[in-house]
């Protein structure tokens, strides 16, 4: 159904533009945990936790399996959205259990550092060491390393598609597949972006340009992060041998030209790529409960994407 008047003027009472999230971040994220929360039915899943050890820390991941049958399974590792500010395993808990029962997949999610606390790169060197370590000991899942997925939504777009450069770059271990949904993959989303639907949707639709440029703010450490590809990655200059990708764009969503050019310069370096875009999506549809139609369609495109 497309979006209508009525549904636009909803929308653009709920944006909040004026809101600074440079200074109501920690609020947001009480509130995100507050209203992402969903009845789990613990008879569907079997949900544990584990722990990545790392230098002075360790880095939770909770695993969600669709049966008690972990063998030949494909194991899709979720690096969640928030801006890189907020979100966890907690608020993401309804997404990864809809993820696993609708693709019967096992998904480890990761519980990386958040910003400002833990500026870039410490939240992408956490998700690096996490997939790093699932692919080591990909025994853990009896799965064979070509059936291990990276999968992000938004800011977890944009970490999926730099561990993947990280990956080629430190040769720890090679991807095969990644699937970006609508990620943040470009520096600029001020009225000088090169990308329309910065402006056409910037504003009115949730999701503010205003408010991917505070993001963008407290994810930094220094201003010259602005030209590190590990920061955009659309920025990078050999995007060749990258994995096999699929990028899910939403039509409403101030990022959807940034991931659509990303995916299109993947492929003209080489790499397979699928580009879908979600007519009359939103910008985080993507948490929604699976009984909504969007949602639906999404998976039946993941779903394709897993089984070619």
């Amino acid at each position: 159904m497309a979006i209508n008047k009525a549904m636009q003027a909803a929308l653009k009472a709920l944006s909040y533009p004026e809101l600074d999230i440079r200074k109501t971040y920690k609020l947001e994220r009480g509130l995100t945990n507050f209203t992402s929360k969903r009845l789990i039915r613990p008879d569907l899943y079997r949900i544990w936790d584990h722990k990545v050890p790392c230098t002075d820390h360790e880095i939770p991941i909770r695993i969600f399996s669709p049966s008690e049958d972990l063998k030949n399974r494909p194991v899709l590792i979720f690096i969640h959205g928030g801006g890189w500010v907020t979100g966890n395993i907690d608020s993401y808990t309804g997404v990864c259990t809809d993820m696993a029962h609708l693709t019967q997949c096992i998904v480890a999610s990761i519980d990386y550092r958040l910003a400002p606390e833990h500026r870039f790169p410490e939240g992408l060197e956490d998700c690096y060491t996490a997939v790093q370590e699932i692919f080591q000991e990909s025994g853990l899942f009896h799965v064979q390393k070509e059936d291990i997925v990276i999968v992000g939504d938004s800011a977890g777009g944009n970490l999926t598609a730099a561990v993947s450069l990280m990956a080629k770059e430190r040769g720890d271990f090679v991807p095969r597949r990644q699937i970006l949904i609508y990620p943040a993959v470009y520096n600029n989303h001020s009225e000088t972006s090169p990308y329309p639907s910065v402006r056409e949707n910037g504003t009115g639709y949730l999701l503010t340009s205003k408010r991917v440029c505070d993001y963008l703010e407290l994810y930094r450490s220094a201003p010259e992060d602005i030209e590190n590809p590990l920061y955009a990655p659309l920025l990078a200059k050999d995007l060749s041998g990258q994995p096999k990708t699929l990028v899910i764009t939403a039509e409403y969503c101030p990022l959807r030209d940034e991931g659509e050019a990303y995916g299109e310069r993947l492929g003209e370096a080489g790499n397979e790529v699928e580009i879908h875009r979600i007519p009359d999506a939103l910008h985080g549809y993507f948490s929604l409960p699976a009984r909504f139609e969007l949602v639906k369609k999404t998976y039946d495109i993941i779903n394709q994407f897993l089984e070619g």
